[in-house]
């Protein structure tokens, strides 16, 4: 396949500044080391933003080792022209939209409003009652505070919402690579974004209310913390 200089000098720009396409690149001449490492960087990543989309441990697990094969069967075909991650979670955004759309077409109506359908994790409505009820002024640890924005953005967020909300917050990706990632205009990115901070703030609002949790937490979701496009 015959490449335009374009192509060619975007390709040569990504592999000058970003260490992972150099890897993917090795990966590409059949290099069994570099795939590894890719692997080592990215599992975890890829594992929570997975978790977080499913709502689903094992399911999540299923769809990286998925992600990861389609890496590697791409590899032969792979040319530079965005940062690795970009294209990376572009693949894993594929796979998780396609499990969603198979589920949502096999899975029955349930009624049930407080317990979640995979892990029998309790509303944010009873998670409320209950620790203020106990402890009013404590705050939420580490874990805690995962459990309770994991399940406020699973009831509050729509796909899309959610997915770039875990890009901007996750992964640190800038307007232009979300909207890279997700094949969206940045202006679409920008307003994902703000519905999603606002709605997850309204499902937190009782943690805010009982001093559960900070005010600083609060105001993470009233600022933008993308400062360039």
């Amino acid at each position: 396949m015959q490449l335009s200089d374009s192509v060619i000098k975007k390709s040569k720009h990504y592999e000058s500044i970003d260490p992972d396409v150099r890897l993917m690149l090795q990966v590409q001449s059949d290099d069994a080391g570099a795939f590894e490492e890719l692997t080592r960087r990215y599992q975890n990543r890829l594992l929570r933003v997975m978790e977080h989309l499913v709502s689903n441990r094992d399911m999540a697990e299923d769809l990286a080792q998925e992600v990861f094969l389609r890496v590697f069967r791409s590899r032969k075909s792979y040319i530079p022209g965005a940062k690795f991650s970009t294209w990376f979670f572009t693949i894993a955004n594929n796979v998780a939209s396609n499990a969603l759309r198979n589920r949502s077409r096999r899975k029955e109506i349930n009624l049930a409003p407080t317990q979640s359908e995979d892990h029998g994790v309790p509303s944010l409505e009873t998670m409320a009652k209950e620790a203020s009820a106990l402890m009013p002024t404590r705050q939420l640890d580490q874990v805690e505070l995962s459990e309770v924005v994991q399940s406020a953005m699973k009831n509050s967020l729509n796909e899309r919402q959610k997915l770039a909300l875990l890009l901007s917050k996750f992964e640190h990706m800038s307007y232009q690579e979300i909207a890279e990632t997700m094949d969206l205009t940045v202006q679409a990115i920008k307003s994902l974004l703000s519905r999603a901070r606002g709605n997850l703030k309204q499902a937190l609002e009782p943690y805010f209310q009982t001093g559960q949790l900070s005010d600083s937490y609060r105001e993470s979701f009233e600022s933008d913390d993308q400062q360039k496009p």
